[in-house]
């Protein structure tokens, strides 16, 4: 796959970090797949909702159970390698904030956004976008939500280290309906909401 992504890769400076981003990385398969329990797989993970310093300080730095985010909810989530990159940024997020009307007419209780990142980061960002009355965005600091789905990836060679695949899934009660996990970092070919949707 690596070599497929180099040769495809343009003479410019900008193709070339792409694709050395997508081709220095490892490809995992993930532990859950459709019908897993997205609950149990991570059943002592809690993430942190994006807020500001000064909110975290208030709250006592609180995190939020991986089960109170699923449990008797019919929810989307989606995963990105980081806060600030330029695919997350321009293509992912996007599609999700764009399209948060026919998920609500869907029936979707909530559209989470996932990142191995520190919650304040994703605040500030997320605010950037514009997009955080639509879409909850959750930090997994120390990733051990993604570990425990199995779907990290190192993008060291990107200078990020340990990161989250490119995934969506649709979850109701904590039971994975459909998961979509990309082949690279820097596709948005079967994550967005597009193929999302179309899934519910």
């Amino acid at each position: 796959m690596a070599s497929a992504i180099m040769n495809r890769a343009s003479s410019s400076s900008t193709m070339r970090s792409i694709s050395l981003y997508a081709a220095l990385r490892i490809r995992n398969y993930a532990k859950v797949a459709n019908g897993s329990d997205i609950v149990s797989v991570a059943p002592n993970v809690s993430l942190q909702k994006a807020r500001t310093w000064d909110e975290g300080v208030s709250s006592k730095f609180s995190t939020t159970p991986i089960k109170d985010i699923f449990k008797d909810k019919k929810v989307v989530i989606f995963g990105l390698p980081g806060a600030y990159t330029g695919v997350c940024s321009s293509k992912h997020v996007p599609t999700y904030k764009d399209n948060i009307d026919k998920f609500k007419a869907k029936g979707i209780d909530s559209v989470v956004c996932v990142a191995i990142n520190d919650p304040y980061t994703l605040n500030a960002w997320a605010e950037k976008l514009q997009a955080k009355d639509a879409i909850e965005f959750y930090g997994d600091f120390d990733g051990s939500f993604h570990k425990s789905l199995e779907l990290v990836t190192d993008l060291s060679g990107a200078l990020l280290g340990t990161r989250s695949e490119r995934w969506s899934a649709y979850v109701v009660d904590g039971k994975i309906k459909a998961l979509n996990i990309e082949e690279a970092p820097s596709d948005v070919k079967v994550s967005g909401a597009d193929t999302i949707l179309g899934q519910i």
